[in-house]
């Protein structure tokens, strides 16, 4: 029965919402429905995490408090950019980091991350590999990027999820 439907609440929740949203409970909206609330109960089943359990919540909160320091220094950084005048003076570019991190929870979280902080943005990431293609506004030295990302985030990342 898990097979067919994981997570029979949430099926039925899209059902209805389904239903609801159509304004009727004739047998086509119920069967257009049905297969929308078990497609949807499908794709959640893909998002289940690896592992049971967080290793380590002490590292989540020592990465929520670095993630919030970077935020804040990332907003100053890039508004004293376009707010001072130096966007002439800038160079932006690519830099390719190699991660060992290869949970798929981790691999959100990190984009999550990257994506969040101004000035940064996460542009590919090549499983084969484990290279991370990273977008820099001001990218000054590509080896400070390298340690930033793997030394504050992948570290506390590996100690989270593997």
């Amino acid at each position: 029965m898990s097979r067919v439907l994981p997570f029979p609440l949430i099926s039925l929740c899209l059902l209805a919402m389904w239903l609801w949203l159509s304004q009727s409970i004739a047998l086509g909206p119920i069967l257009l429905g049905s297969l929308f609330a078990l497609i949807g109960g499908w794709l959640l089943s893909l998002l289940q995490s690896d592992s049971d359990r967080v290793r380590n919540p002490g590292a989540i909160i020592r990465l929520t408090g670095l993630v919030l320091i970077d935020v804040v220094r990332s907003n100053i950084a890039v508004a004293s950019i376009i707010l001072g005048g130096q966007r002439d003076n800038i160079t932006s570019g690519f830099v390719d980091i190699p991660l060992q991190l290869s949970s798929r929870q981790g691999l959100a979280v990190l984009a999550c991350i990257i994506t969040s902080t101004p000035g940064t943005l996460w542009v590919n990431f090549t499983r084969e590999t484990g290279v991370l293609q990273l977008h820099v506004l001001d990218l000054v030295d590509e080896s400070e990027w390298v340690d930033r990302i793997k030394g504050r985030y992948e570290r506390l990342l590996l100690e989270i999820f593997e």
